[in-house]
């Protein structure tokens, strides 16, 4: 494989520092780009979306117009207002990245709030190089214990795959896919650990942890002696969804829907709040959840934000996602992807004050 710069995964917009040394290039065939008509999503009960947000989309949708997906949707208004929503090929499944790790938070709040088998935020969790992921911005060089809310917070605000694993070891997948299900999300998917998914991307069979060492070899580009996969949107280990389940789950689950406490949900909200993508595109003054991701794997990559603002009390739900082959990597697009993101926010909350 020529040597060539690539990045792994990331889960906020400010990427991660997990790359490998060397990635296998593929030519694809040029796509179109002829852009589609941006349709409106809503049913007969929605007023029309305003004009500027639709051009707004449509700027958005152009970055990638053959593997872009955007569903923004605003809730009635105090002053009447009708709700609205707006789209471009809402109910595509693409690659979100780490943007399901709101699956898992949630999961996590859940059953803390049951107080299912102990299991609390106060709770000291082991970090160490069973979940350790190379470019893990907080746990990297860190070993012992540390109470969970830790391993939820940086998984959320600093996207860390080691404090992710943490989490999601201490849930379960196979939980967090029974919320997903819950929730009537048919096609959003996560991994059983972020360090399968990249295992398995590197060749491994599906479930199979190369460990701590077969991380750093990936990270390094080293020879593990398996056959690179480029079928990053696969139905064993990924992380896909749609913008329809995306804004559908975070209207639901900012609304409290998946807690019995209020608490829990203001926990919830807390955490999803410090996710750096929402201060890089929800408009400023704004109240903002949600959380960011993206890849870079072999010729494939991927941005996506998804999560909800509160423009003058209306709730404006979101996501906004691209995938895209060759070219250049998610690092290099973050700029042009956060000034269309923040320019559809930025057109959908004015639209919601009014």
């Amino acid at each position: 494989m020529p040597a060539l710069p690539a990045r792994l995964l990331n889960g906020n917009l400010r990427m991660s520092d997990f790359h490998p040394a060397k990635r296998r290039t593929l030519k694809l065939a040029a796509t179109s780009l002829v852009l589609p008509a941006i349709a409106a999503c809503g049913g007969s009960a929605e007023a029309a979306a305003p004009a500027d947000v639709e051009a707004a989309i449509a700027r958005f949708a152009a970055l990638a117009p053959d593997t872009a997906s955007c569903l923004v949707r605003a809730e009635p208004a105090v002053s009447g207002a009708t709700a609205w929503s707006a789209g471009y090929h809402p109910d595509r499944q693409l690659f979100v990245g780490s943007a399901v790790k709101t699956f898992i938070l949630a999961q996590f709040l859940r059953d803390a709030e049951a107080g299912r088998d102990g299991v609390s935020e106060s709770l000291a969790c082991e970090v160490s190089d069973t979940f350790r992921s190379p470019g893990s911005p907080v746990f990297l060089g860190l070993t012992g214990k540390t109470p969970y809310r830790n391993a939820l917070e940086a998984m959320i605000a600093h996207s860390d795959n080691t404090g992710t694993d943490i989490a999601l070891a201490a849930v379960g997948p196979d939980r967090v896919r029974a919320l997903i299900a819950e929730a009537g999300l048919a096609q959003t998917r996560i991994p059983d650990s972020t360090r399968k998914l990249f295992s398995y991307l590197a060749g491994a069979e599906s479930g199979v942890d190369l460990g701590w060492d077969g991380m750093v070899k990936i990270d390094n580009g080293e020879d593990l002696g398996l056959k690179s996969r480029t079928d990053v949107i696969n139905d064993k280990q990924a992380m896909l969804s749609t913008a329809t389940e995306m804004v559908n789950w975070y209207r639901q689950s900012l609304a409290g829907k998946y807690f019995t406490q209020p608490a829990t949900l203001t926990e919830y909200k807390r955490i999803q709040a410090t996710a750096d993508a929402v201060w890089m595109a929800v408009p400023a003054g704004v109240q903002g959840f949600g959380k960011g991701g993206s890849i870079d794997w072999e010729n494939f990559h991927c941005l996506c934000f998804a999560g909800q603002m509160l423009a003058a009390a209306v709730p404006v739900t979101f996501c906004l996602t691209l995938n895209w082959n060759d070219g250049q990597l998610s690092t290099e697009r973050t700029g042009e992807f956060i000034r269309a993101a923040a320019d559809v926010l930025g057109e959908a909350a004015k639209a919601a004050r009014v």
